[in-house]
C-alpha cells in the first residue's frame, strides 16, 4: 500500500514537472496598478471591488498606486510587465484613448492593452468650498472673466479626466483661467480644501466623501447621490462632457483564458449585495461592461478624442 502511494505521488510530481498538471489561475495574488495618486475616485472604487471580488476569483487583488506623468508612469509599468494575468492596470479613457494623440508615449495603448472590463463610469462635477461665494457655474465663469484669466482652478493632471472637461467648460463659457495641475484627484482636492484653487471638477465618490466641506455647482449627468445639482446640459452646454470610464486592462498578450477568468469573477459583482451597498455609499453607479463590448467602442472613442485634441489645440 505504501509503495502504491509513493508511486502515485511520484507520478503526480512528474506530471507537475512536465506541465501536464497546472494550478488554476490565479494561484497567487494579482497586482493591480492604479496610475494615479491616493484619495482619487479610482482609489476609492478600487478599494471596494478588490475587497469583494476575491471570493469569486479565488485569490486577492493587491492595489498598487503608481502616480506620475498624468498616468503614464504606472501605465508604462504594466505595459512592460509579463503578460501572465498577474499585473493589471486600472485606468480610464483619457489615459487610454486620448493622451496618445497629444504626445509620443513609451507604449501604444490600443495595441499594448486589452480591456478586461469597464467597472463603471462617472461624470465630472464642478465643486467649490461650501463657504465659497460662488453659488453657480456662471458665478465661477464671471469671476474668471473679472480676474483677467488669473483665477486659479485645479485639475488632476495634463490631458486627464478633469483637465479636459474643465478646458471644455471654460471654452464653452468663453473664459480663461489659470489651470493648476496636481498629481491626481486626491492632491487636487487637498488643493481646493486648502484654498490654493477656487474650483475643481471631480467625481461623485470623492465629492460625497467631503460631506459639507464642498458645494456642487453642476455635473455632467444627473447625480442623485449629490442632491441632483444642475446638469451642464441644463445650463446650456451641448455635447457629452467629463464622462470617465473606469477600465480594468491587461497587457495585450495575456492568455485569453485568464482574462475570461477575471471577467467571469467581475461579472458576479453585479449581483453581490455587499458590492451594491458599498457602491451606493460611494455614490457611484454599477454600469459594468464586459471587455469585448468595451473593445468595440474603444477605437471609435479614440478617434473622437483625436478630433477633440485638434479643436482644443488649434491656434
Amino acid at each position: 500500500m505504501k509503495n502504491l502511494l509513493k508511486m502515485f505521488l511520484g507520478f503526480l510530481a512528474i506530471l507537475s514537472f512536465t506541465g501536464i498538471v497546472k494550478a488554476d489561475y490565479p494561484e497567487k495574488p494579482i497586482t493591480m496598478v492604479i496610475p494615479f495618486g491616493p484619495g482619487g475616485s479610482h482609489d476609492l472604487n478600487a478599494r471596494v471591488f478588490t475587497s469583494i471580488v476575491p471570493q469569486y476569483l479565488g485569490n486577492a487583488i493587491i492595489v498598487k498606486l503608481v502616480p506620475g506623468a498624468s498616468g503614464q508612469t504606472g501605465t508604462a509599468m504594466v505595459a512592460q510587465a509579463k503578460p501572465d494575468g498577474y499585473t493589471l492596470l486600472f485606468t480610464h479613457n483619457y489615459v487610454d484613448q486620448l493622451q496618445h494623440h497629444v504626445k509620443k508615449l513609451p507604449y501604444k495603448p490600443l495595441e499594448d492593452f486589452v480591456t478586461v472590463a469597464r467597472i463603471n463610469y462617472a461624470a465630472a462635477c464642478m465643486i467649490v468650498l461650501s463657504k465659497s461665494k460662488y453659488k453657480s457655474v456662471q458665478d465661477v465663469f464671471d469671476a474668471a472673466k473679472s480676474s483677467g484669466g488669473k483665477m486659479k482652478l485645479g485639475h488632476s493632471g495634463m490631458w486627464g479626466a478633469t483637465m479636459v472637461p474643465m478646458a471644455q467648460l471654460l471654452s464653452w463659457g468663453k473664459v480663461q483661467a489659470n489651470l493648476t495641475p496636481y498629481k491626481g484627484g486626491g492632491p487636487m482636492v487637498k488643493g481646493l480644501l486648502s484654498g490654493d484653487v477656487e474650483a475643481v471638477l471631480h467625481f461623485p465618490s470623492v465629492i460625497k466623501g467631503q460631506g459639507s466641506k464642498v458645494r456642487t455647482l453642476g455635473c455632467g449627468s444627473n447625480e442623485k447621490a449629490l442632491g441632483s445639482p444642475p446638469t451642464f446640459d441644463s445650463l446650456g452646454f451641448t455635447g457629452q462632457i467629463g464622462y470617465m470610464d473606469r477600465i480594468l486592462m491587461a497587457p495585450a498578450k495575456t492568455p485569453p483564458d485568464r482574462i475570461k477568468k477575471l471577467q467571469d469573477a467581475l461579472g458576479k459583482l453585479k449581483g453581490d449585495k455587499t458590492f451594491k451597498k458599498f457602491m451606493g455609499r460611494l455614490g457611484e453607479n454599477m454600469e459594468f461592461m464586459n471587455g469585448p463590448d468595451y473593445e468595440k467602442v474603444r477605437a471609435e472613442k479614440s478617434k473622437n478624442y483625436k478630433n477633440l485634441v485638434k479643436q482644443m489645440t488649434k491656434g
